[in-house]
C-alpha cells in the first residue's frame, strides 16, 4: 500500500470514527462491540410470546441491564441516534416472525407538545422511523396526538395509570382527514402494564380505525432471553 493510499485510509477512518453513546469508546458502529454484545444478551427467543393477549404485543428485549439504560439515554440524556439501531432490530426481528405483515401502516405512540418541545424529539416516532426504513411499511406520524401531558407511567399504581391516560390521546390531524384502509400498528420503545397501549388504540378504534397491535423495543413482561 502506497502512503498516498495510507493517508487517504486514515482519514477516512479517522472521519468514520465515532464514539459509543453509552460508554464513549471509539466505534465505526451505532454501539461498540461489547455495548453490542450485552444488548444482545437482552433479546427476547420469543419475541412474539405477548401476541396472545387481547392487543397483540410484540417486543424484541427485556427491559433490563444494557437495553434499559440505552432506552434511558435515548430518552432522557439526548442521544437520539440511540433510535436508530434497535429500531433496525426490532425491524428484522418483526419481519422474521409470523407476526409481520404488509398490510398495516405505523402509528407512533405520540408524546404531548410540552414533552416534546422539552425532549426535543419523539424517541417513538424515531424508533418508528428506523423500523419503517428496514420493513418499508408506510409511517404515519400524525395519525395520533397527545392531548394530555401525562405524568411518568412507571411509578403510578394500576388505578392511577387508567386515570392519568384518560382522554390522553385523540385522533391526528392525518386520519381526522383521512380515515385509514389498512390496520394500524402502534409503536413505542417500552411495553409494560399495556395501559398506554390500550388507551391509544382504542381512540383509534372507535373511530372504526382497526389495530393490529403493538411493536417495542423492550417490555417487562418477559424474562426468556437469546
Amino acid at each position: 500500500m502506497s502512503s498516498w493510499t495510507r493517508n487517504i485510509q486514515g482519514l477516512l477512518n479517522l472521519f468514520l470514527e465515532r464514539r459509543c453513546p453509552l460508554c464513549d469508546r471509539s466505534t465505526t458502529t451505532e454501539f461498540c462491540l461489547d455495548c453490542t454484545r450485552q444488548l444482545q444478551k437482552c433479546q427476547l427467543t420469543r419475541p412474539h410470546d405477548l401476541e396472545k393477549q387481547q392487543l397483540p404485543i410484540f417486543a424484541w428485549g427485556n427491559y433490563q441491564g444494557t437495553l434499559k439504560r440505552a432506552i434511558s439515554s435515548l430518552k432522557y440524556e439526548n442521544k437520539p441516534t440511540i433510535a436508530r439501531p434497535l429500531g433496525n432490530w426490532l425491524a428484522q426481528e418483526w419481519l422474521n416472525s409470523s407476526f409481520a405483515t404488509s398490510q398495516v401502516i405505523v402509528v407512533p405512540i405520540p408524546l404531548h407538545a410540552n414533552k416534546h418541545k422539552q425532549r426535543g424529539y419523539n424517541q417513538a416516532e424515531l424508533i418508528a422511523q428506523s423500523f419503517c426504513s428496514v420493513t418499508g411499511l408506510k409511517l404515519h406520524e400524525l395519525g395520533l396526538t397527545r392531548q394530555k401531558d401525562t405524568a411518568a407511567q412507571f411509578n403510578l399504581s394500576p388505578q392511577q395509570r387508567q386515570e392519568n391516560l384518560n382522554r390522553a390521546f385523540a385522533l391526528g390531524s392525518e386520519f381526522c382527514s383521512h380515515r385509514p384502509v389498512k390496520p394500524v400498528l402502534l409503536i413505542d420503545d417500552i411495553y409494560t402494564t399495556g395501559t398506554t397501549a390500550r388507551f391509544a388504540a382504542k381512540v383509534l378504534q372507535q373511530k372504526g380505525i382497526a389495530v393490529a397491535g403493538l411493536v417495542a423495543i423492550a417490555t417487562s413482561q418477559r424474562h426468556n432471553k437469546a
